[in-house]
């Protein structure tokens, strides 16, 4: 049998491969005019990397990441890791939540479940740029305001410049972030540096900041920072917290709700 040869894509995705190992990170021009192809086709081969390849998307090129032992993982796949935990953390958050609230839910599995346990509520507003949060919530008597943006596959969380500047224009009370990372030298933190920014952009129009996450998040600090700890005022969890993130939240008065087993 003839062994197959590799097609023209897939020789220039291994060129951009191996220049990501050797560079560590790489911009969209720069792969036009070393590899002479269009915007297009560049955004396309890395997007088609993006998952399957140890490479992170930025604004404007993407990183390697094949030093980091957590993946941005799709959410299908994180959906499954520490399901009960999440359940748990998104009980205790949905009894965070009052009629006449108008909170705001950033993307991830937990802020989706918690969406799921708001559908049969009244008199909330939530603010998302999570499409999937916003097609959870379709047919409730809860009102949705979904940002604009570019999607991101592994999460269906819509980022960009387009999303950041009708976020400038809300008003939101309470504002629940699920981050990947949480530490004292790290803050809050992201594997995306587009969910990085939307986030920001979301805490920055909230009177208060609620950090979702479980306990395997916790003294981990990923590649992009949302926020100090000082700009969250809450942090919801699985387990109480320990060391110095407990003494922080303890000298700064922040509030830790853990949820029940």
């Amino acid at each position: 049998m003839p062994v197959s040869q590799p097609s023209k894509g897939e020789r220039r995705r291994a060129e951009i491969m191996l220049l990501l190992k050797q560079q560590g990170r790489i911009t969209i021009q720069e792969l036009v005019e070393r590899l002479e192809i269009s915007e297009a086709t560049a955004r396309r081969d890395l997007e088609m990397m993006e998952k399957t390849e140890p490479l992170i998307r930025t604004i404007g090129g993407a990183m390697y990441d094949g030093l980091n032992s957590v993946r941005d993982l799709p959410f299908e796949e994180k959906k499954g890791l520490s399901y009960l935990e999440k359940e748990r953390i998104a009980e205790q958050a949905a009894a965070l939540i009052e009629e006449g609230d108008v909170i705001g839910l950033s993307g991830g599995t937990t802020n989706y479940l918690l969406a799921k346990l708001l559908k049969s509520r009244k008199g909330i507003t939530v603010v998302t740029n999570a499409v999937n949060v916003a097609m959870e919530l379709a047919g409730s008597a809860i009102q949705v305001v979904v940002t604009g943006g570019i999607m991101r596959h592994n999460s269906f969380e819509l980022c960009g410049p387009l999303g950041e500047a009708m976020v400038a224009h809300l008003h939101i009370g309470k504002m629940f972030i699920g981050v990947d990372g949480i530490s004292i030298d790290g803050g809050i933190s992201s594997y995306s540096e587009q969910e990085a920014q939307i986030a920001k952009a979301l805490m920055t129009r909230a009177q208060e900041t609620y950090a979702v996450f479980d306990h395997t998040k916790v003294g981990k600090t990923s590649l992009f920072s949302i926020a100090s700890l000082q700009d969250v005022q809450a942090f919801i969890t699985d387990a109480p917290l320990t060391g110095p993130l407990a003494a922080y939240a303890q000298e700064r008065g922040a509030r830790i709700y853990v949820a029940d087993s």
